[in-house]
């Protein structure tokens, strides 16, 4: 008896281990979907007759009912072991109104990132994006205090430089019946959503620490993580909502789906997919930070960018000018740096706690 104990207590870390890595594999493999997919809809819809801002932020945040069915697995399981003492829900009210909160912000953000996407093409957006990681790195310091190292500064400075470069050639850069103007506001307002989804992703994991501390210190379950990614899916779809009622985006879109270049039945398959593809993209980023932490959220991101590239440049026929080359080449040379960076930082961890055991034992 003593043995079997034995077994099956070695037998759970292994498990355990198996399970986090099978986790963290199916929130990356959503996070590349979203990652990928999402931009090339939404840029889709505006190349082809799409006018609407307020509705492709709408489709980036709506696919949150798809949700719902594991959410309520979750409590009926609890229910089942717990009965009626099960709570319906796992947040801790504090951490549930941080995630309106942050539901809110991911809204405005969203609609941020639409206005400039409608006004840029994939590939300069993608790059733009891609500073996104510059914010995170920055925010995970002031907010939830992570080290700041000389390969998370280099690819801050050579993500920033990349973006300049994009910005000091905007002529040969412009999709067709842009000015000049929109072009530049398009550019400003990406980088604007870059900012503010680099300061969601650090808040987001403050979120899940305030509320492993309201739980007296008890791990936090992706049975949470889908809860918080739920209520910060309705509250920015209900952000978008109002948009789209002032601005009379709900009458327009049948008109609008007679106009699609592509037919108006691949109109609503565009939008609906678009739909699925951006609600991959949020749950994968939350549930990586919930696995990992922000900064491999932030870098996972960086990473697709040059599939998201050479995508943008088959399947809309985009140009790739010397300049997207340039600043290409910088974004990864930051995001391998970084990469770089973590990976013997990590090396040298597990050496220390290595030492460590050794003159313990």
């Amino acid at each position: 008896m003593d043995v079997e104990a034995r077994k099956d207590a070695a037998a759970a870390p292994a498990r355990g281990k198996a399970m986090h890595r099978l986790l963290v594999a199916l929130n990356v493999g959503m996070l590349a979907l979203g990652a990928i997919g999402g931009p090339l809809l939404s840029r889709l819809y505006f190349s082809k007759g799409g006018h609407r801002q307020w509705l492709s932020a709408w489709l980036e945040t709506s696919g949150w009912p798809l949700l719902i069915v594991p959410v309520a697995a979750s409590y009926a399981a609890r229910r089942a072991s717990d009965g009626r003492a099960a709570p319906v829900l796992l947040t801790p009210p504090r951490v549930l109104l941080a995630a309106v909160a942050l539901g809110v912000a991911t809204g405005v953000d969203d609609f941020i990132y639409a206005y400039g996407l409608a006004y840029l093409p994939v590939s300069t957006s993608a790059i733009l994006i891609s500073t996104q990681l510059a914010f995170t790195v920055l925010f995970a310091f002031l907010v939830v205090r992570q080290r700041l190292t000389a390969a998370s500064v280099n690819a801050v400075a050579l993500l920033t430089v990349g973006a300049v470069v994009l910005g000091l050639h905007v002529s040969s850069d412009r999709p067709p019946g842009v000015t000049r103007g929109q072009y530049w506001l398009g550019f400003v307002l990406t980088l604007g959503a870059a900012a503010l989804y680099g300061l969601v992703l650090p808040l987001v994991e403050l979120a899940y620490r305030r509320a492993a501390a309201a739980g007296g210190g008890r791990a936090v379950t992706y049975a949470l993580v889908m809860e918080m990614q739920l209520v910060m899916g309705f509250f920015a779809t209900a952000f978008c909502t109002v948009g789209m009622v002032v601005n009379k985006d709900f009458q327009a879109i049948p008109r609008e789906a007679k106009h699609f270049e592509l037919g108006e039945g691949r109109y609503y398959t565009v939008l609906v997919f678009a739909a699925v593809m951006w609600q991959f993209f949020f749950l994968g980023a939350v549930g990586v930070i919930f696995c990992v932490h922000t900064l491999l959220a932030g870098i996972l991101i960086a990473v697709f960018i040059p599939v998201t590239e050479v995508a943008a440049v088959i399947f809309l026929h985009e140009k790739f000018s010397s300049e997207k080359g340039v600043a290409l080449v910088l974004s990864l040379w930051g995001l391998a740096s970084y990469s770089y960076g973590e990976w013997s930082e990590a090396r040298a961890k597990k050496k220390r706690e290595a030492a460590a055991e050794a003159q313990a034992s």
